[in-house]
């Protein structure tokens, strides 16, 4: 996912977005609704008021199951609270010994608490972006099926965004997606042209690495059939002809977007900002991650903080290549300053595999239109480049993220860690390798050897599983997407993630995704790699909270850490398999006050 790599992605966010309708999803807003107020500001401390002078709790949590996530004590019958920390675990007599004559009693009714949630990838200020374009996802999550079905879509969000259209002239849709087309291709500019010819449209891949523009888009960015593609991206041509077809993979994707936008004011930034992290509390999200911020995201992320409007911690990680100057203190910390830290820097070195453009060491099972049979996708950047980003980043101190979905592109990353280990030598620097959906047995082997911590995908198995397997690597490799059976042979620490809003922050799918990689056709992909339900929760709370160096703060309900909780309708250790999607999380705790109730 790469929403927010783009500088057009950050035009986007400073659109803005009502909050009402982009908490309750009922609709796309039109691009210009940018907001001006920003309502009650988050401040936990100050929601809480004064504790009890004595020493007693401010709040005592029972009634319900206590999933804690700590191995000494895996369950607790009560938890007390006091400043927004974990006062008491333990049983009800334990606990009520720290109660006074000001400690409020929260009856969990029967529900399940644990941790809150760790986001271990995701792109939190561009959740946002869903609510000011068309939803052009497929079913379960919109009705783009079919190419006219998503120019229906369009036709109806320009009928409600005339004024937005009219303003920023742009026409935009968010989340169609080739595999689930009925026709199993890209659209064109020739079927965004039957939309219109006179004002640009602009559509964008579910994965966020590629999208089709129509004729009047490619004129205004001077995009020709003399046009080169440039590195690390291309712009598919027309059969027979050097024509571009409208569909614009990576880099060629992310210039195009920088030319269409650029427009957009504060006011409007900060309201996406605080709408995407709300909308991660529904799902009972205490810390979120912006896994790749640009210079402009950085400084709004900063001033969204300074104002208070997060409710939710907010890791950022910055583009080590257009960002290296805000990789820097105060903000460059392991504690946050309200609720803002940049955690390090991130690394992009291939694409998307649903999409045919990450680097593979073997070729894809149908290659996309265009390519030859031997197509095995790209680099994002030269190899050199990543050596060199991976080594200043070891210079630096900095810890560093990586985008690697083909193998080929693990391999780079794999090897650029080594020397930078070998010239730096070994510390506790905990680089991670995100997604790895096409990871080869060895290089398990080679993470587990070099201490980089991998954050696999494997809600990918839900969303692209048959079309992995039959279309992008074909039954053999599509079995070992996101390989989590092989971490855990090897006894390795790994993280579960969404990557939203490549798909929604939804922590009941990663959950479920993670432990029965059961497709949209209902086949298991790879039962190897399926995780016990326990095993799944750790990679979506301690071992995330690893992964950032927070552990001794989050991921788990112990006595001295945050009180960030997630409360559940059931326990997801008594429910079957198939039933834990349909979890839902019924309230948020961010330090000991309720941030989201449903």
């Amino acid at each position: 996912m790469c929403i927010g790599c783009s500088p057009l992605g950050q035009a986007l966010a400073r659109a803005g977005v009502s909050r009402r309708s982009f908490l309750s999803g009922s609709g796309r807003l039109a691009l210009g609704a940018a907001a001006t107020g920003f309502g009650a500001r988050f401040n936990c401390a100050a929601a809480q008021g004064p504790s009890d002078p004595s020493g007693a709790a401010d709040a005592i949590f029972s009634g319900g199951t206590i999933l804690t996530m700590d191995d000494a004590r895996p369950t607790a019958e009560a938890v007390a609270v006091r400043g927004g920390r974990i006062l008491a675990v333990g049983t009800r007599d334990e606990v009520n010994a720290r109660r006074g004559a000001g400690t409020r009693s929260i009856d969990l009714a029967g529900r399940t608490m644990l941790p809150g949630f760790f986001d271990a990838h995701g792109h939190a200020v561009f959740v946002g972006l869903q609510a000011v374009s068309a939803n052009l996802l497929p079913a379960p999550d919109g009705q783009g099926n079919d190419i006219a079905a998503l120019q229906r879509l369009l036709r109806e969000w320009m009928a409600r965004s005339q004024p937005a259209i009219r303003r920023y002239g742009l026409i935009i849709g968010f989340g169609y997606d080739d595999s689930q087309l009925r026709e199993q291709r890209h659209p064109t500019r020739d079927d965004l042209d039957q939309v219109s010819t006179d004002t640009p449209i602009l559509i964008i891949h579910q994965s966020g690495h590629l999208g089709v523009v129509n004729s009047k888009a490619l004129e205004l960015a001077g995009i020709t059939a003399a046009t080169a593609d440039p590195v690390g991206g291309v712009y598919r041509r027309r059969p027979g002809s050097r024509e571009p077809d409208g569909v614009i993979e990576e880099i060629a994707f992310f210039s195009l977007l920088s030319k269409l936008g650029e427009r957009f004011d504060l006011d409007a930034y900060l309201a996406m900002i605080r709408a995407g992290t709300e909308f991660y509390a529904r799902f009972g999200y205490t810390t979120c991650q912006e896994a790749r911020a640009f210079g402009d995201t950085v400084g709004r992320i900063a001033e969204a903080a300074e104002r208070n409007l997060l409710p939710i911690d907010l890791l950022v990680y910055a583009d080590i290549v257009a960002a290296t100057d805000q990789i820097r203190a105060p903000a460059l910390s392991r504690e946050y300053r309200n609720r803002f830290r940049i955690g390090g820097a991130k690394l992009v070195i291939d694409g998307t595999p649903q999409g045919k453009t990450a680097w593979l060491t073997r070729p894809y099972y149908v290659p996309p239109p265009g390519q030859r049979g031997d197509y095995v996708g790209f680099p994002a950047i030269p190899s050199e480049n990543a050596f060199a980003a991976v080594d200043r980043a070891f210079a630096e101190g900095w810890q560093i993220i990586c985008h690697c979905n083909g193998d080929a592109a693990s391999d780079v990353w794999i090897a650029a860690i080594r020397e930078a280990t070998r010239k730096h030598g070994r510390a506790d620097r905990r680089p991670v390798l995100i997604h790895g959906q096409v990871l080869r047995e060895d290089q398990m082997d080679a993470l587990r050897a070099l201490d980089i911590l991998p954050s696999l995908f494997p809600m990918h198995t839900f969303y692209w599983g048959d079309w992995h397997r039959d279309s992008v690597l074909g039954p053999e490799r599509a079995e070992n997407i996101s390989p989590t059976g092989w971490a855990m042979q090897r006894g390795m620490r790994f993280t579960s993630h969404h990557d939203a809003p490549v798909a929604n922050p939804d922590s009941m799918r990663v959950l479920s995704a993670t432990v029965t990689r059961r497709t949209r056709s209902g086949d298991i992909l790879g039962p190897q790699h399926c995780v016990p339900v326990p095993v799944a929760l750790k990679a979506m709370t301690i071992w995330a909270a690893h992964q950032h160096f927070e552990e001794d703060r989050k991921g788990s309900i112990e006595v001295g850490k945050l009180a960030d909780f997630a409360v559940l309708s059931g326990n997801p250790l008594d429910v079957e398999p198939a039933a834990l999607a349909g979890l839902k999380v019924v309230q948020t705790f961010k330090e000991g006050v309720s941030i989201f109730s449903a």
